[in-house]
């Protein structure tokens, strides 16, 4: 893995993750960080599921893979809001 690999994942993790946090309503008590993995996470799991479906590489803007990716940032900013806050 490339340095411009690692930047590149970073990068779609946050904007994944933030776009994962504006899906949800109300206030999410998770910090920046979180919201980054989380946001890393979805998108690699996203694309995976994208291409077992069959709709990873299309022509253009790969919009049901960036759903896909959205809505699994979105279940897992809740599910690490819901862990942080039983503590």
């Amino acid at each position: 893995m490339e340095i411009s690999s690692i930047f590149a994942a970073i990068v779609i993790g946050i904007v994944i993750g933030v776009l994962g946090r504006l899906v949800l309503p109300g206030r999410q008590r998770i910090g920046i960080l979180w919201t980054i993995l989380v946001g890393i996470v979805a998108a690699l799991v996203g694309t995976a599921i994208a291409a077992a479906l069959g709709v990873a590489d299309t022509k253009g803007i790969d919009w049901i893979e960036l759903l896909i990716q959205i809505a699994l940032a979105a279940v897992g900013v809740a599910g690490v809001e819901r862990l942080k806050g039983q503590r």
